[in-house]
């Protein structure tokens, strides 16, 4: 049973159990108030009969106060608290879930669409977590101990009482494929509207530029419309079944009183008896209808609960905790690659990158040199063929465990909101002070850090905004050698660089790339003139391959893209 709450609602197992006690304390909660309906009627009964027993009636309502604020603490707890705990575990898990897919699956989900799962669709299901689940379950229990109880005292009274009941959640029933319809339409719009914003807010310096603030603005008011008119949509859906439902169950009130009053009079039921239905008649309707209301929200938020559901369903990249290679020679076999099926990227590549060498890949744009530099960090899993580190599958690798052996410089720069200190200590979790220090005296870090007033504790901005892009590229180099990984990936980090910052970047890579294993993404010829091993390619096959000076000799396509540089080198803007 546990397992398929823990399906059902996307929760963890500790959330299923929590759930379960947390319905319980709801219909503990509704039971001791239907309590109080019992001691009224012993009072209103009591005065009938002329024998009050007003110390016991004390007593009663003294203990019943005792027990209400008992169960109601305990109600809090299991819901409210277990609930928010809940949904910051559920968080976290959606995020550990997302660091180890693959990156094709960012590249098929928008990012909109992500923070919204992560954020708004786990603040629905806190909602369902605290009030819908718990109150529909809790109310439908204690009502149903309820009516059992009162056939007990007259079976035509509780028929003319409860009748209304299921007629009531039966009209919400046919209405839920027009809820669950209207909450996903509800949940596209809302994500557009994020979208388009977030877009407006990342693009703002294009816009300007561009003069296009105008259409930008056009566009966000149309479907930030759309958005307002979805949700009036879903709110006139659910509010035009909740409260026709909830018509429905004022009915029952007054069928109570008519059928009632009928046997009273023709004196088949007594006083009393019509006295306990009317109290528990005048409560009984109050908690089924905020239940029709939790039943409908329930429902139209069922999309973002499988939206949740689905992300908890994807497989993981998994493999071995263990990885013990020969060496750290990166060995590509036949290797076939597509982002989309239908679209090969690679195509039956083949080339082994040696230990203690330089291996540069170039070739025109879109020729595959950064998915083969994706392709053996296991970013992606390959279509065909084969990659190996030292003689090891890495498909049977834990990515963790591989990228824990590698390096890696990207061309664009990832910072973060903090000081420089910690955004080179990324690169090894747990190095001491001096540790970072040192790194960073060898990327040259140190020659810019003095101008600070700060130093090292220097706050960056968002992705490193108040350092230039030498800086940043220097802090990007001090973490792949501070990490110290056997195997570097380089994606030319000097490549849009002034030629101060260039000189020190290239200082600095000259420490790293010692002793490793080394893959470069090339963008210019004259960067790779040491490489000790060149791979040419060209729509995704390798044309050429062997050592810079060998190529040249050739005059094919490296001898023909080395000398169009040399060309651009003497344009002049006349």
């Amino acid at each position: 049973m546990l397992k398929k709450i823990q399906r059902r609602f996307a929760l963890t197992p500790l959330g299923a159990k929590n759930l379960v006690k947390a319905c319980l304390s709801c219909t503990l909660s509704y039971l001791v108030i239907a309590l109080g309906m019992a001691i009224i009627y012993q009072v209103i009964s009591g005065i009938i009969d002329q024998a009050i027993p007003i110390g016991w009636c004390l007593v009663e309502m003294g203990a019943l106060l005792i027990l209400l604020f008992v169960v109601h603490y305990l109600q809090y707890n299991m819901t409210f608290y277990n609930t928010y705990t809940e949904s910051a575990r559920l968080r976290i898990e959606v995020a550990e879930r997302l660091r180890q897919f693959p990156l094709s699956f960012f590249a098929r989900r928008d990012l909109s669409d992500l923070t919204a799962t992560i954020l708004s669709d786990v603040t629905y299901m806190e909602q369902a977590l605290s009030h819908f689940i718990p109150e529909f379950v809790g109310s439908l229990l204690a009502t149903s101990l309820l009516c059992l109880g009162l056939f007990t005292f007259d079976w035509r009274m509780a028929l003319a009482s409860i009748w209304c009941i299921p007629v009531a959640f039966g009209l919400i029933g046919l209405a839920s494929r027009r809820l669950q319809n209207a909450g996903r339409q509800d949940r596209v719009r809302q994500l557009e509207r994020t979208k388009i914003i977030q877009e407006g807010i990342e693009a703002i310096r294009d816009l300007k530029a561009n003069q296009a603030i105008n259409k930008y603005l056009k566009e966000a008011e149309h479907i930030i419309e759309d958005c307002e008119k979805s949700q009036i949509r879903l709110e006139l859906t659910n509010a035009l079944y909740v409260v026709s439902s909830q018509l429905i169950l004022k009915l029952g009130l007054v069928t109570t009183v008519l059928v009632g009053l009928y046997l009273l009079y023709e004196q088949v039921i007594d006083f009393k008896t019509f006295l306990l239905f009317m109290i528990v008649a005048s409560r009984l309707y109050d908690p089924l209808n905020a239940t029709l209301q939790n039943l409908a929200a329930m429902i139209g938020c069922s999309s973002r609960i499988e939206r949740l559901s689905e992300i908890q369903d994807l497989p993981l990249q998994t493999g071995s905790k263990i990885f013990q290679p020969e060496n750290y020679d990166i060995t590509f076999e036949h290797v076939s690659f597509g982002y989309q099926e239908d679209q090969r990227v690679l195509e039956d590549i083949s080339f082994v990158a040696k230990q203690n060498e330089v291996t540069a890949l170039v070739g025109n744009s879109g020729g595959g040199k950064s998915t083969i530099a994706n392709l053996a960090c296991r970013f992606y899993d390959i279509d065909a063929g084969t990659i190996r580190i030292g003689g090891v599958d890495i498909s049977t690798i834990d990515p963790e465990v591989l990228l824990g052996q590698v390096a890696i410089v990207f061309q664009d720069v990832v910072l973060f909101n903090g000081t420089i200190m910690e955004n080179i200590r990324l690169g090894r979790r747990g190095a001491t002070d001096a540790q970072v220090l040192e790194a960073a005296k060898l990327a040259y870090v140190d020659e810019f850090v003095a101008d600070f007033e700060d130093g090292y504790e220097t706050l960056i901005g968002e992705n490193g905004s108040k350092l230039s892009g030498g800086q940043r590229q220097r802090i990007s180099i001090a973490r792949a050698i501070l990490k110290n990984a056997p195997i570097l990936l380089l994606d030319e980090a000097s490549a849009s660089l002034d030629v101060e910052s260039e000189t020190y970047v290239q200082k600095a890579l000259s420490h790293l790339v010692q002793g490793r294993t080394v893959l470069m993404i090339a963008h210019r010829m004259r960067t790779i003139t040491n490489a000790d091993h060149l791979i040419v390619l060209k729509d995704g096959r390798i044309l050429e391959e062997g050592k810079p000076e060998d190529l040249k000799k050739q005059k094919g396509i490296y001898w023909h893209m080395l000398s169009l540089q040399q060309k651009s080198h003497t344009w002049q803007m006349k």
